[in-house]
């Protein structure tokens, strides 16, 4: 069974969030594959991850480029794992896909958005039932992240 992480966006925003825990995953020699609800948003990360930070790189691109099946981290619209990915990490309230497939499934929700979070809760109810391990994470104030459950 997968291990299912709920990160509870609420003092950062997933364009600061995701690039971090991208870093992580790669760090670990995972693949990954980053999964939005819409091509738009997946072509607008794909710029954000060239520039988010002038120190560092992120090794990606999106799913419709022919280089796909070699990039380390993928971005994609629909629930494809065309790199081969260990991970999946789904944002923008795409729905949750079958995580069995994946060492790790990574949903990303804004806190402030009550859709987004009773999406996450029946994603929560969802991944438990299928006997995946889950757990849920919220940021403290000082900007780490904590387990809550």
């Amino acid at each position: 069974m997968a291990e299912v992480l709920f990160y509870h966006l609420e003092r950062q925003p997933l364009e600061r969030v995701l690039p971090v825990l991208l870093e992580k995953t790669l760090e670990r020699g995972w693949r990954a594959v980053v999964q939005t609800a819409s091509q738009e948003y997946a072509e607008a990360l794909d710029g954000h991850l060239w520039t988010y930070r002038e120190d560092s790189f992120l090794p990606h691109g999106l799913a419709s480029e022919r280089e796909a099946p070699r990039n380390p981290i993928v971005l994609t619209p629909d629930t494809t794992n065309p790199n081969s990915a260990q991970v999946r990490f789904v944002v923008e309230g795409a729905a949750l896909p079958d995580a069995s497939q994946y060492t790790r499934v990574v949903l990303l929700f804004d806190g402030g958005d009550e859709s987004a979070v009773a999406a996450a809760r029946q994603s929560w109810k969802s991944a438990k039932a299928a006997g995946h391990d889950v757990t849920y994470w919220q940021q403290t104030e000082t900007g780490k992240w904590e387990k809550k459950a």
